[in-house]
């Protein structure tokens, strides 16, 4: 079949209704795949070109309709990606070569598994892998990346070329919990009472949690999980990705995809985290204090978060990057994938060497993670 083939450079070129009926629709979307996620990184300034996010979506039509889409971002830096290559840009840099403008596949800022070869049928993710490859020969980048595909993806671009990476996230499962101590029960006995201290210790120290849904949102509440999330990368000296208009918008356009949970003592806010979630998943986001509790990081997105899925009959939390303290709260190792494609044949022999070296690495880090299980035996 000959599809017409369109590189845009906004979202709006593909319209809503377009790319929402493809992305969602799609064997296991996320919110973060949609038109109001994207535009809004876009729009607020967050991911734009400005910030080193040069929107480059390649889009198959047949006839009028929108048959495949892969979202693709020239960029000039590797910030906001979670899957590292800054040693590979320094190896080309020390060898005189140009790293930067390389190709990305990903949903900015975003460590989340979902689809990324979005397409109607096998035929036309098929035909939207042939562009890619064009394009990436026919453009003078140094490589392209395709970050957080499903396995099955990800197997499809090994076969067209591409170099697979693997990486480990944490992952909690509903085991149909009818409550937050039916799943304590589940946990090894110093597990368990870990829990429970460290909920304690926020209850003793005067604070009450208060969930907001994303509907019941108002100003007032995106102003102050802005002011948390802000504060909490100054103390940490960095610089946020994202701002109060990122926030805003989402809150305007996905409402129905958003949990506040936010944290008060004495009748004063003193922090927040932002999860978002579709009916079947949740995913642990943003979070910031203005005033430091212990343990209130863990009751704010975690313990509470958790606790909404048990009511909300969420099968899964993903926690997002890193973070092996998630398993001592009932989170599994999950593996995660990435593609890569390096122009400069000496360079990806090289770092196809590396990767094999990385795979057997990740492969006996996974196997120690499931031998420290957090769940009873």
């Amino acid at each position: 079949m000959n599809y017409r083939t369109h590189i845009v450079s906004s979202l709006s070129e593909i319209g809503r209704a377009a790319w929402d009926g493809l992305a969602l629709a799609q064997p296991r979307p996320n919110p973060f795949l949609s038109y109001a996620f994207l535009d809004a990184l876009h729009e607020s300034g967050s991911a734009a070109i400005e910030a080193g996010w040069q929107p480059q979506f390649i889009a198959l039509y047949d006839g009028a309709q929108l048959a495949a889409a892969l979202p693709m971002y020239v960029k000039m830096h590797s910030y906001g990606e979670y899957v590292f290559d800054w040693a590979w840009a320094d190896a080309y840099e020390r060898n005189g070569l140009d790293y930067y403008p390389k190709l990305l596949s990903a949903i900015p800022f975003t460590p989340v598994t979902g689809p990324r070869l979005l397409a109607v049928d096998d035929a036309a993710r098929a035909a939207l892998i042939e562009v890619l490859v064009a394009t990436q020969q026919a453009t003078p980048v140094s490589s392209t990346h395709i970050l957080y595909p499903p396995e099955e993806q990800a197997q499809l671009l090994a076969a067209a070329g591409y170099l697979l990476r693997s990486g480990v996230q944490f992952h909690w499962l509903n085991q149909g919990y009818k409550n937050f101590d039916e799943f304590l029960a589940t946990l090894e006995h110093k597990k368990r009472k870990n829990i429970r201290a460290e909920r304690r210790k926020v209850r003793d120290a005067g604070v009450t949690m208060r969930r907001v849904r994303g509907a019941d949102a108002v100003d007032a509440d995106w102003q102050l999980f802005n002011r948390c999330y802000r504060h909490t990368y100054a103390a940490h000296r960095s610089t946020p990705y994202l701002n109060l208009d990122f926030f805003q918008r989402i809150g305007r356009d996905m409402p129905d995809n958003i949990l506040l949970v936010i944290a008060e003592r004495d009748g004063q806010a003193i922090a927040a985290s932002l999860v978002i979630h579709s009916a079947q998943v949740l995913y642990g986001r943003y979070w910031g204090e203005l005033e430091h509790v212990p343990c209130l990081h863990f009751e704010a997105a975690y313990y509470q978060p958790l606790e909404f899925c048990i009511e909300q009959g969420i099968a899964v939390f993903e926690g997002g990057a890193q973070g092996e303290h998630k398993m001592a709260r009932g989170f599994l190792p999950t593996r995660t994938w990435s593609a890569h494609w390096l122009a400069q044949p000496a360079f990806a022999d090289a770092i196809e060497r590396f990767l094999e070296r990385e795979k057997g690495g990740i492969d006996d880090y996974i196997d120690e993670l499931n031998d420290r299980n957090p769940f009873k035996r």
